[in-house]
């Protein structure tokens, strides 16, 4: 039913007729496709239909419906003047409100920073488009699910899972990943936990790492791809983030035996018992994990097999960047040609094996194609020319040299790639392959190397840092 504005002009003469100019450009413009043949020229007047929609919000002409915005425990109330047509159109909800109301003022009952940006919200029914603020982004979708507004939803999702290294006050990928929880939005809980994991370090430097809350930080803890730059860091972290909150005894102990003190060296490890209040204080919780740690570092992992079950997590290394673990390997101009790069790492987590040293080799080639695809000599000896087209990049990680220290130990290689997003340099992929396979299959297959402006570069350099995880395979089986 229609009502009228009560101007003595009923409201379909108003909506109708922008309706009917809508269908005019439309029409006009079909039949300009249909012409293209004949060299036509598309006219498009969207912008101006835009323009003359926000007006008809602003104005309020033809309205015949009033939106009364109460902020919930407070008087505050917010009345804006609307077209029942629109919001019908727009969001299945606002008609099942409609119909069952028997006046033209709809109540809407929202929480404060709900009602604080609800003027920005009906303002996208009528235009298509909207300004938003980091503040403003839970608001938003929380008023597009209510609403049934999908389209605003998912763009507001899409929003949120590109806008997570923006700099905020406070920070917000916890309350945006708090929220998706709560929600169930699976694709931005998603994106912010896998953001929170491979930028970890920049996190617990954060004050956004103390709002952490206990059990983000417990499945954060019982990962295995963190990216950070040792353990004892983020031993420390969260012995920082215990100090701020208090939790109960039995998240701090949850939380304490979570950490993989195997991989912290062990005169760090004497450090923490002699100067850690917290270890201190709940010593007893974790004796046994601090005992098995001191006995990993003490013997060769195969000979500890030999009297212990060492089939557990606290023997997996996480994806650490000091320089025992990798190194970083900045490449200029990417798409020039092949390098290659040597670094060092310790043969294995365990203090046993920390001196010894292995060597690897790093090849990347920037337009890597199939045996069938590269160059071949003929039997005169000259050479066929190359195909160049259907290369991509390559990345190969080997050994140097074989050693007899290697029986028992198996090598995962994780090559991360940086990228600079909204003014931060961020982890943009991981990649994870293992010693039976010297390259990541999949890697780069996506980017574009050759445009100096790609996302995959900063400054026109492509910056990776390769991790060596040295596991013992008929020991340990890592568990995330």
């Amino acid at each position: 039913m229609v009502r009228s504005c009560g101007q003595g002009i009923p409201a379909w003469v108003y909506v109708g007729t922008l309706l009917l100019l809508i269908h005019s450009v439309t029409v006009r413009g079909a039949v300009l496709k249909q012409e293209v043949s004949l060299e036509a020229t598309l006219l498009n007047h969207s912008m101006s239909l835009v323009e003359r929609m926000e007006t008809l919000l602003a104005l309020g002409n033809g309205s015949d419906v009033t939106l009364r915005v109460q902020t919930i425990n407070t008087d505050e109330v917010k009345v804006i003047p609307a077209h029942s047509l629109v919001l019908t159109l727009q969001s299945d909800v606002f008609e099942e409100l409609l119909l069952s109301c028997n006046n033209s003022a709809v109540v809407l009952r929202e929480t404060p920073d709900c009602a604080a940006v609800f003027d920005k919200f009906v303002r996208y029914l009528y235009c298509g488009d909207i300004s938003v603020r980091l503040d403003q982004a839970i608001s938003l979708h929380r008023l597009a699910s209510k609403y049934h507004v999908w389209g605003l939803q998912h763009g507001l999702t899409q929003y949120m899972t590109q806008h997570l290294p923006s700099d905020s006050p406070t920070g917000h990928v916890i309350g945006w990943y708090n929220y998706a929880l709560h929600i169930g939005d699976v694709v931005l809980r998603d994106s912010c936990l896998q953001y929170l994991s491979w930028n970890l370090s920049s996190v617990l430097q954060s004050g956004e790492w103390g709002s952490i809350s206990e059990d983000l930080l417990l499945s954060l803890l019982q990962r295995s791809d963190l990216i950070l730059q040792s353990e004892l860091e983020l031993y420390e972290a969260l012995e920082a983030w215990i100090s701020q909150n208090q939790p109960v005894s039995s998240t701090v102990e949850s939380a304490l035996r979570a950490v993989r003190y195997s991989m912290i060296p062990p005169q760090h490890l004497f450090r923490l018992q002699k100067q850690s209040l917290l270890l201190q204080k709940h010593y007893e919780s974790i004796r046994d994990l601090l005992y098995l740690a001191f006995q990993f570092h003490s013997a060769s992992p195969i000979q500890l097999a030999k009297y212990f079950d060492v089939n557990c997590s606290i023997f997996t290394p996480r994806n650490y960047l000091s320089t025992s673990w990798g190194s970083p390997w900045v490449i200029n101009s990417p798409p020039r040609d092949d390098r290659s790069f040597s670094f060092q790492t310790q043969l294995g987590p365990s203090g046993h094996d920390s001196i010894k040293r292995v060597t690897w080799n790093a090849l990347f080639s920037p337009r890597w194609l199939p045996l069938n695809a590269r160059s071949t000599y003929t039997e005169l000896g000259a050479m066929q020319p190359t195909r160049t087209d259907g290369g991509r990049p390559r990345i190969i990680v080997t050994p140097a040299t074989s050693s007899p220290d290697f029986a028992g130990v198996s090598f995962q290689k994780t090559v991360i790639v940086m990228a600079r997003q909204l003014g931060k340099v961020v982890v943009r992929h991981v990649y994870n392959f293992h010693q039976s396979t010297e390259e990541a299959g999949d890697f780069l297959v996506d980017a574009d190397l050759q445009r100096r402006a790609s996302e995959y570069l900063i400054d026109s350099s492509l910056h990776l840092h390769i991790v060596i995880k040295p596991l013992y395979q008929t020991l340990i089986v890592a568990r995330k």
